[in-house]
């Protein structure tokens, strides 16, 4: 039989919303009954409290920097399909996890044929990252090149390149889908440039890296941006099936339809007989 919770004291309430730890007193009744069951000293009780109260905080901050960094909240690590017929090295996954490539500044590229699930693991990373306090930033390859040539007819490119340069990890996906033009390379190679021993990026690409240097309008700029990224850069090969078929919204999932008013039938005209 459940025992029933504590009531509080609605002074107590209106103290801790004077000091802005009003969501503590949704978890309080339940607290101080494990406290009495438990015999619990003062001390260790108000631990718990304000543990409760970081750790809600923390989480807070994370869901926060994951909106601002457009970071799909689907593509989270506890989230992967294990099931799915995907192979990849664990152990580079487990390393990469553990965000020591963060803080050595060097990058992740994460490779493998379409569809095998290369955005959605790129995304757990960007997930973890934003747990741990980073400052993390989503864009398609082709979505920031766009903005960066768009940049130059409003004066903004600088404001835009050092938005790509300054937060902690960069993901780019699907990058070196389409050859780009002069343009684009020179921004690319600045990008690479820029962030290497710097910051860190996760970039997911079709292709090999090898690959990607035909895709540059310029050879010496290919090679350049190329061998710096791919030098700092851990491989992590994904191979296998396609993972989005598990991604696939069903009828299941779906939030049930609103309920209908009921149908009436239509009223029946009343026929009258002509006078003759």
């Amino acid at each position: 039989m459940a025992t029933a919770s504590r009531a509080i004291n609605p002074d107590l309430v209106d103290a801790l919303k004077r000091l802005r730890l009003g969501r503590i007193a949704a978890t309080l009744p339940e607290r101080l009954t494990l406290a009495d069951k438990q015999d619990m000293p003062l001390d260790e009780l108000l631990l718990m409290i304000l543990t409760d109260e970081i750790a809600r905080r923390d989480n807070a901050a994370a869901d926060n920097r994951a909106t601002e960094a457009e970071l799909d909240p689907s593509m989270r690590l506890e989230l992967w399909d294990k099931t799915a017929k995907v192979s990849f090295d664990k152990k580079v996954l487990s390393e990469l996890v553990s965000l020591r490539f963060l803080e050595a500044h060097r990058h992740v590229c994460v490779l493998g044929p379409v569809g095998v699930g290369k955005t959605f693991l790129a995304s757990a990373l960007g997930h973890i990252a934003c747990r741990h306090g980073y400052r993390v930033k989503f864009a398609r390859a082709d979505e920031t090149l766009k903005r960066l040539r768009q940049s130059r007819f409003d004066n903004s490119r600088d404001a835009e390149m050092i938005a790509l340069t300054t937060v902690d990890l960069l993901i780019l996906d699907d990058f070196a889908l389409e050859p780009m033009t002069k343009e684009e390379s020179k921004d690319v190679y600045q990008l690479f440039l820029e962030r290497t021993g710097r910051g860190s990026m996760v970039v997911t690409s079709n292709r090999d890296t090898a690959e990607w240097l035909a895709m540059f309008d310029d050879v010496l700029l290919a090679q350049s941006a190329v061998d710096r990224f791919r030098n700092s850069a851990y491989d992590f090969v994904v191979e296998g099936e396609s993972y989005r078929p598990r991604l696939k919204p069903t009828i299941e999932d779906a939030d049930p339809p609103p309920a209908s008013p009921a149908m009436k039938p239509p009223a029946l005209k009343r026929r009258t007989k002509r006078r003759r």
